[in-house]
């Protein structure tokens, strides 16, 4: 009989825990330290490649010597350099820091779905590189706030095993902080990775770096993480907009005016107009403040920006909004102007790459518009299978694993006829 109960004990235990949440959250791990770099002055180092318009690519290095070129050799086969471009070149000091010279070069044109081999600077290991497909479908890998941690590295190292095509980063790179040397080291951390695929990137607040009379914002990011704004018709490099495989994606800044009489804001009504929902049906933005957030931390910070911008992004019918900021992760419903919405957009934060700082534990009351959340270091993957349909999915760092923690079908715009039923109201923006 006592046997019978015990059995009928570890029975309903074994019950119970399966309805109990079993992840528990790792602990914080610590900075990574890199080592003393004994490569030659000329030597290219942290290289990393961005889209730079309609079938080029932007290709950036630095080297320790101020006098070494700023070309880059390319081809299709390895060794077997058939093009070459000429780039420009910059460098920047920060009190006693001075940088190395960052070499800026633009490659192409460039076929799609196209591994590439190239060389910087006529010398150091050779390079290869994958073009983005030209037509759907395409994924894209997401992780913001990455920093230089432990889980940083975890993060990195699930990110590549991703079949990814394009990466996106809203926002808090380094957390150099002042610390310029931070910005050397975070360019070797993501090297492996930001040389092979596309990294398009936008500022947060850690790349601010301001100091009152003496230093301006942003000076260091500029100078070392060139995106294509220029290509984009913008004035800055902290906002600007690119399309790939029936995509049109803006990077915007939430630190950098948005109100109505702004250059950002006259920039992306502008650049509103111009998206062409036949070429590109699927309309994606980044910035790194999030104006959905039912975390306590950063609460409110984004609603200035919203009051802006949410407006004009709601008339034009963007599908899916990604933010950082917020050491957590949380997707809603579509929602605007604060509540659920059918034709509003997805709101994502995903600002739980691996920072230094830690996660942000501690949520309020879950609203209505909030579906999942969790304050869990990992990144996301985006693939948009074809005009109407994208797959997205967040994999958590449980220890050294990316697990599939939350995941759900997006459907887009396009298909529901709410854009063509907004149209009207884009063109009263304009």
């Amino acid at each position: 009989m006592e046997g019978k109960v015990i059995l009928m004990l570890l029975l309903f235990v074994s019950i119970i825990s399966t309805f109990r949440a079993d992840y528990v959250r790792p602990q914080p791990r610590e900075t990574l330290h890199f080592p003393w770099s004994f490569k030659s002055s000329s030597q290219p180092q942290q290289v990393h490649i961005s889209l730079a318009g309609d079938e080029h690519m932007r290709v950036t290095w630095i080297t320790n010597d101020h006098s070494a070129p700023s070309y880059v050799e390319y081809g299709t086969s390895p060794g077997e350099y058939t093009s070459v471009s000429q780039g420009e070149s910059t460098s920047y000091s920060y009190i006693l820091y001075k940088s190395g010279k960052i070499h800026h070069t633009v490659i192409g044109p460039l076929k799609a779905g196209t591994v590439y081999y190239y060389r910087c600077g006529g010398e150091g290991s050779e390079f290869q590189l994958k073009t983005p497909p030209s037509q759907l479908p395409i994924t894209f890998s997401v992780a913001g706030d990455l920093g230089q941690s432990g889980w940083t590295k975890s993060t990195l190292e699930h990110i590549d095993l991703c079949k990814y095509d394009v990466h996106l980063l809203p926002g808090d790179l380094s957390y150099a902080d002042y610390l310029q040397h931070r910005w050397d080291t975070f360019g070797e951390l993501v090297e492996p990775l930001a040389s092979a695929r596309p990294w398009m990137v936008t500022e947060g607040n850690h790349e601010k770096e301001d100091i009152f009379l003496f230093k301006a914002p942003f000076d260091s990011y500029n100078a070392r993480w060139k995106m294509p704004f220029e290509e984009s018709g913008s004035s800055s490099n902290l906002y600007y907009s690119f399309e790939v495989a029936g995509t049109h994606v803006i990077m915007l800044g939430s630190y950098t005016d948005y109100d109505e009489s702004s250059y950002q804001y006259a920039w992306l009504k502008a650049d509103l107009a111009k998206v062409d929902r036949e070429r590109t049906p699927w309309l994606v933005v980044l910035f790194h403040v999030p104006w959905y957030n039912s975390n306590k931390a950063h609460q409110g910070e984004g609603a200035g920006m919203m009051a802006a911008i949410e407006p004009l992004l709601y008339a034009a019918g963007a599908d899916i909004v990604i933010a950082g900021h917020v050491h957590a992760y949380e997707r809603s419903k579509r929602v605007n102007a604060g509540k659920s919405d059918p034709c509003g957009a997805v709101h994502i934060t995903i600002g739980d790459g691996g920072n230094r700082e830690g996660l942000a534990h501690k949520y309020n009351s879950q609203p209505e518009w909030s579906i999942f959340r969790e304050a869990s270091f990992g990144h996301g993957e985006l693939k948009i299978v074809n005009s109407t349909h994208a797959f997205w999915s967040w994999h958590r760092n449980d220890d050294d694993e990316p697990v599939k923690s939350d995941q759900a079908w997006i459907t887009s715009l396009i298909g529901s006829g709410c854009v063509a039923e907004k149209n009207h109201r884009l063109k009263s923006f304009r």
